[in-house]
């Protein structure tokens, strides 16, 4: 066992170089992968689990919950960082939030049977029965005066929620350590490659662990992500003597955050440093004068860091309209996708109408798309394009990559329907008006401007989703592709590439919070897409106001809530361009 200067471990395990890196490697891509399979595992059904009968929570209730843990798995990002850089270690924190991660995530499966649900959660409340008048008249199962088990989920989900984002916030640098020294150009295929993983996880959960908790059972769904994250625990562990592992080497956020007060109204950075260091040289500081603690950082190399943090900034947080356009896949897109018409994967017989309904293409496989253009394009990306472009040097940098990216999320929210004529896909008798398939909409139109057009000429089909019938424009979800095909190829230019800039230009003592900050700030931009949602539906004029259909966006502007966000991410760009130029 090698211990480097600094207390940094090199690998235990005795061999090459090159095939400890590769083992190493090989286990951070095999743990991030089924890790990102039990995430994908809990949240694809989260909101049906709470509505279905052992809690029976309302849908919106069960959605704020959803958002609830989605957002605090982000936004806790930070902590785990800081948590690595002060006392743990990335090793030691990666280890011990898998820890915390596979026994919260127990707690889902425990609460689907009966002994276990009643030993969590107590006793079920006595349902109430009201008049529910968007059914048309009748009656059903009204709310329990509180939401059952909500105590114990909401915790849960917390403990989970930090797992999750400790987890996130240092396996990708702990990864990327792995291969630092073999310089800039291994730790970008590492990225290339940790990404690839991150979306084999999420084929698995959307082709396998979806099902099983839709068709089979929640108890047998919710045991696969519990077995993948012990698997992958126990994969972390056995690995230990190829890793190379570094100690908490302190983090200066509390010095950053000193500085940047200090230094507020002051007129240059390099001029407020100056300054600084020459106050406390005069003021006969230790920590200038020989008497730190060995390891800590000089005033000179804490003004250093924050000077790289002060650049770093600027671009992180262009990335915040990047991120509201990001999260519409999972929001907006899907419910745009609900009003589109879904064509039958079987054919129906009359006499088994009921038996099939279930198997219409499932709107959430769209997601798919955005997966498998990763899947494909990021092997062809490091094999192929990126040794093309090196070989001539023409490789781009990271800001240059993420600038692209940039533009093609921008394509996503932009992204037209040009339809040549879909008159076969639809029911025999629900081909449009006058028999014939819809005319095609105008090339420079946007989908949901389209879709609208559908609906004020008539251009409508009923169909059945689940227990919830839909009023659909005759114009095939298909036209949707485009939109989560552009959001992956921005990943691939955008996301990849934020990951190597982050982790390559964050100071040594920082790398666990700056990670976490990156993803903390993606939290940031779902949140405001939540908010900007939001307002746009109060009552006064809001474009997403639709009280007079219940669950319908028919009525709604959501084509002027794209164009809102477009708009965003037009502005984002051009401020991007500017502040990558002057980096």
């Amino acid at each position: 066992a090698g211990t480097a200067d600094g207390g940094e471990r090199s690998p235990l395990l005795r061999g090459t170089p090159l095939k400890g890196c590769r083992a190493a490697c090989a286990a951070v891509l095999a743990v991030e992968g089924l890790e990102r399979a039990a995430f994908f595992g809990i949240t694809a059904n989260l909101v049906l689990y709470l509505t279905s009968g052992p809690f029976g929570w309302g849908g919106t209730q069960a959605s704020r919950a959803c958002l609830f843990f989605l957002g605090a798995s982000y936004l806790l990002s930070p902590v785990g960082g800081w948590l690595a850089d002060v006392y743990l270690g990335r090793y030691g924190t990666v280890a011990l939030s898998f820890l915390l991660y596979l026994l919260a995530a127990c707690l889902l499966p425990v609460a689907t049977w009966l002994d276990g649900r009643l030993s969590v959660c107590g006793q079920l409340p006595a349902d109430t029965i009201q008049n529910c008048s968007w059914r048309r008249g009748g009656t059903c199962r009204g709310q329990p005066p509180q939401q059952y088990c909500a105590p114990t989920i909401y915790s849960g989900l917390l403990l989970l929620a930090l797992g999750v984002s400790s987890v996130r916030a240092n396996l990708t640098s702990f990864g990327a350590d792995q291969v630092r020294d073999r310089g800039g150009d291994a730790t970008r295929r590492f990225f290339n490659w940790f990404y690839w993983s991150i979306n084999i996880g999420a084929v698995f959960s959307l082709l396998v662990v979806a099902f099983v908790q839709q068709n089979i059972s929640f108890l047998a769904g919710y045991l696969i992500p519990v077995a993948c994250l012990a698997l992958a625990l126990l994969i972390f562990l056995l690995a230990t003597p190829t890793f190379i592992t570094k100690p908490p080497t302190g983090s200066q956020v509390s010095a950053m955050i000193k500085l940047a007060l200090q230094s507020c109204g002051c007129a240059w950075l390099g001029g407020t440093g100056a300054r600084l260091s020459a106050r406390r040289r005069e003021a006969g500081d230790p920590l200038l004068n020989g008497g730190a603690q060995p390891g800590a950082p000089s005033l000179e190399e804490d003004l250093a860091n924050f000077q790289v943090l002060a650049r770093i900034l600027p671009v992180m947080l262009t990335f915040i309209p990047y991120w509201m356009v990001y999260f519409q896949m999972q929001s907006t897109y899907y419910l745009q996708g609900l009003h589109l018409y879904i064509p039958s994967i079987f054919q129906r017989g009359q006499d088994r109408a009921n038996t099939l309904q279930g198997y219409t293409f499932p709107d959430a496989w769209l997601l798919l798309a955005n997966v498998v253009v990763l899947l494909a394009l990021v092997p062809l990306k490091d094999h192929v394009i990126d040794p093309f472009l090196a070989r001539r040097r023409l490789l781009p940098s990271a800001l240059k990559r993420m600038a692209v990216g940039m533009f093609f999320i921008l394509a996503s929210i932009l992204a037209a329907g040009r339809t040549p004529g879909w008159g076969g896909m639809l029911p025999q008798g629900q081909q449009g008006l006058g028999g014939r398939s819809a005319p095609c909409p105008h090339p420079a139109g946007v989908l949901e401007r389209e879709r609208l057009q559908y609906v004020r000429r008539n251009q409508t089909v009923p169909q059945l989703i689940g227990k919830d019938r839909y009023l659909a424009a005759t114009l095939p979800i298909w036209w949707q592709v485009p939109q989560y095909l552009l959001i992956g190829v921005s990943e691939l230019f955008a996301s990849i590439p934020g990951l190597e800039f982050a982790y390559a230009e964050a100071p040594k003592s920082m790398k666990g919070a700056i990670m976490g900050l990156f993803f903390f700030i993606s939290g940031v931009g779902s949140l405001l897409g939540s908010g900007l949602l939001t307002l746009l539906s109060l009552p006064a004029h809001g474009w997403m106001r639709c009280p007079e259909d219940y669950g319908s966006i028919n009525s709604c502007r959501m084509d002027n809530y794209f164009f809102l966000l477009a708009g965003i991410q037009s502005v984002t760009c051009l401020l991007f361009a500017w502040i990558s130029r002057r980096y």
